[in-house]
């Protein structure tokens, strides 16, 4: 026999995620892994079997040391526990109309606040740490011409990972001009314009797949090696392989973490280092809000120094800095009390 939470679960991710909020793959597949972790603490900390949970130790205190059991046990991230945490709000929001007895119970869980960290320093790849990585795949066969191909679009465009493995035939335009359609977080669609160079490599690859007959149009335009759609993890496996051989090369160039969100960093970064407008990253990056396009402009040093030397231009002789000038470091300390520094 089904307990309440057995049966109301089961609801909320088979009809109420799918039909009534529209909740995409890759939402579903997180709130799946947090209620999975929860049974897990549930039957190794408190001693209650799947099949005996109920609603009622679903509560605030049973929510909070799970999270907290997480961190210390699981050592997951700060952001990793506060999407556990978003998983159980949303249940709760489904459990207070199904049943509404439990309305202060699920009012406490929804009171729980996110847990805030301190903002870590984005890692990300300069552009010639990119072209060191794209230059360890194979181009010669196929495979190596569909990984190029994957990274090159990924670090040309900003997208995620999640909307790569998405892409089909007829989300590709190759008419002038050349764009992408792009299927983002909560099914919003937007269009990513394409260099030319990615033009070429895609006109390339996708010939000899036949990617853009009409047969294939609905068929990811990138398939692993079984011909089906990749995974997140595949994606992952493959960017792994190609770093790890770059990191041979010159560790100095590749983040030892180096990751497909790392990819998008790097895009991010290389746009505002040229000076692109924030909305025009934000609106290519697919971000909901500007704030969060704001982070790769204040880590960016090439903003700060053209901004710097733009405002001093006007009352500084442009002359070359006596550090600069001088090729040896101990000779310009030696001199420094010799020379009027301004």
């Amino acid at each position: 026999m089904k307990t309440d939470f057995a049966s109301l679960l089961h609801k909320y991710f088979c009809d109420y995620l799918v039909n009534d909020l529209g909740a995409s793959g890759c939402t579903i597949s997180t709130y799946r892994v947090a209620f999975v972790q929860f049974i897990d603490y549930m039957e190794s900390v408190l001693h209650v079997a799947a099949g005996q949970i109920e609603l009622h130790h679903i509560t605030r205190q049973n929510i909070l040391s799970f999270l907290d059991w997480l961190e210390q046990s699981r050592s997951v991230a700060v952001a990793t526990r506060n999407q556990r945490l978003a998983a159980f709000k949303s249940f709760a929001i489904y459990v207070r109309y199904e049943r509404p007895e439990f309305l202060a119970q699920t009012d406490d869980i929804r009171k729980i606040k996110i847990k805030k960290s301190r903002q870590k320093e984005i890692s990300y790849l300069k552009p010639e740490g990119i072209n060191l990585l794209l230059g360890q795949i194979d181009r010669a066969t196929l495979s190596g011409q569909r990984d190029y191909a994957i990274f090159f679009l990924m670090y040309t465009t900003g997208i995620r990972v999640s909307e790569l493995i998405q892409i089909k035939g007829r989300d590709v335009s190759m008419n002038h001009p050349r764009h992408l359609l792009i299927h983002g977080k909560g099914g919003k669609k937007r269009h990513a314009p394409m260099i030319k160079q990615l033009g070429k490599v895609l006109a390339n690859y996708t010939f000899k797949t036949g990617a853009f007959l009409p047969h294939n149009l609905d068929r990811p335009l990138f398939t692993n090696h079984s011909g089906n759609q990749f995974t997140r993890q595949g994606i992952n496996y493959l960017l792994r392989k190609y770093a790890n051989m770059a990191r041979t090369r010159n560790p100095s160039l590749i983040p030892a973490d180096t990751s497909p969100h790392k990819l998008r960093h790097s895009t991010a970064m290389a746009l505002v280092d040229k000076g692109t407008e924030l909305i025009v990253v934000r609106d290519l990056l697919g971000h909901a809000s500007v704030q969060t396009t704001e982070i790769y402009a204040k880590l960016s040093n090439n903003r700060k120094r053209e901004a710097i030397e733009g405002a001093s231009q006007q009352i500084v002789n442009q002359e070359e800095p006596l550090w600069e000038a001088n090729a040896s470091l101990k000779e310009w300390l030696m001199n420094l009390g010799k020379n009027r520094i301004m």
